[in-house]
């Protein structure tokens, strides 16, 4: 499998099996519900993880959970609670809404709060090496003078990856945009820890490299999450990882974009988000994954009810066409080759580069072949092997093609 690198622009490989692939991926940061854009991303790094449970390649996931921040803190206040308690209830919806779309859980899922001992000692590492200042009650990450190449660029090219939302400026050349938060003095209510610096709490770019590099060793082979993560999160956590490893956090870098609505991304401090329960009851968990898949990973998808009815309707007239096409014992007239070719064909479109919409047309084709053919049926095969062969495809994109409720994605 080839993957485009967001960092280089080019597409590099995966490592070949039996390497076990490594993969971080970025998690929500728990103080509302979560939304079809969320459900996107990480329908993508399923889809990968599936590729890679076919392939018979091992493969660990991490996933973490941003379970302390300034919106968590201001809306825990608001509902009268405390931050870690509604981090453990939003936590817990999260996970129900991504099972509910057949997303594969990751193989750990951490919790940012529990590695503030290793970000402590990573900011007092930062501090001793002169790559951070105090201004005032923060610690501010220093960054090298030149832009270094292993690194995303900050300045005008990151306004392709923009997408206007409230208080939320544009990077500019500016250097001052490339400093970033490592830790703040403060004290409860909000989140706080012991320090050598006095209570308070790392910033959002330690976490994610702490928990990579212990659970995972750095460089991963594939790290990723939502485009608008490229900066300033992923720019600043690889940042730290060149000042600290020497190395880049990441081998590849793999981002997904935005769900819209209306051009205007769709996120919890805009308002404007489809709830991805909702969405959910509404279209089913196989025709949502047919609608989010049906364009490329890294382009942005305008939210439409009406296609995603269309979708929806899509999906079941295909899975009708595959369960029609089940052995009747009577023997049947498309060659059971045709399926074992269907499923190599639908690899390849994944190999390049996640072609998730190559792989839902090339199902488009087989359920017109199927309704094209003399009965509809597979021959030359049994019920069991043709029951195989489809649930290897359905599990391959968690879309149920094998008799049984319709629903819910196989696991």
């Amino acid at each position: 499998m080839e993957l485009r690198d967001t960092l280089s622009g080019r597409r590099r490989a995966l490592p070949a099996p039996p390497r076990r692939v490594t993969m971080y991926v970025c998690g929500p940061t728990v103080y509302d519900r979560s939304h079809v854009g969320h459900g996107r991303t990480y329908l993508y790094f399923d889809l990968l993880r599936r590729y890679l449970r076919d392939s018979g390649q091992p493969v660990r996931h991490v996933m973490n959970i941003t379970d302390y921040e300034d919106k968590i803190t201001a809306r825990a206040r608001a509902l009268g609670t405390t931050w870690r308690r509604l981090a453990r209830r939003q936590e817990a919806a999260f996970w129900r809404d991504l099972a509910g779309l057949g997303v594969l859980p990751p193989h750990v899922a951490p919790r940012a709060s529990a590695f503030v001992p290793d970000m402590v000692r990573l900011a007092r590492q930062l501090e001793r090496s002169g790559r951070a200042v105090w201004e005032g009650d923060e610690l501010l990450f220093l960054p090298t003078p030149a832009t270094d190449a292993r690194n995303f660029p900050v300045g005008e090219e990151f306004s392709r990856h923009a997408v206007p939302e409230p208080d939320r400026p544009t990077p500019t050349f500016d250097p001052r945009a490339r400093r970033f938060l490592i830790w703040r003095r403060q004290r409860p209510p909000a989140a706080s820890w012991p320090s050598p610096w006095g209570p308070g709490a790392p910033g959002w770019h330690l976490e994610c490299f702490a928990m990579a590099r212990r659970l995972l060793g750095v460089p991963v082979d594939v790290h990723g999450g939502g485009l608008d993560l490229v900066f300033p999160h992923h720019y600043g956590e690889n940042a730290v990882s060149l000042s600290v490893e020497g190395r880049p956090f990441a081998r590849r870098f793999l981002h997904t974009g935005f769900v819209t609505e209306d051009g205007q991304k769709m996120s919890k401090s805009v308002g404007n988000l489809v709830p991805l329960r909702t969405a959910l009851g509404r279209w089913g968990a196989p025709g949502l994954r047919w609608y989010l898949l049906g364009t490329r990973y890294n382009l942005r998808v305008d939210w439409d009810a009406a296609a995603a009815d269309r979708a929806r309707d899509e999906w079941l007239a295909v899975r009708r066409a595959v369960l029609a096409s089940y052995p009747s014992g009577r023997g049947g007239t498309v060659p059971f080759r045709r399926l074992t070719a269907l499923h190599r064909g639908i690899r390849k479109d994944l190999e390049a580069d996640l072609g998730a919409e190559w792989a839902l047309g090339r199902l488009r084709a087989w359920a017109e072949e199927l309704g094209a053919a003399a009965d509809g049926r597979v021959g030359d095969a049994s019920l069991r092997e043709t029951t195989a062969a489809y649930d290897r495809i359905g599990r391959l994109l968690g879309l149920p093609f094998t008799p049984g409720p319709g629903g819910r994605p196989p696991g």
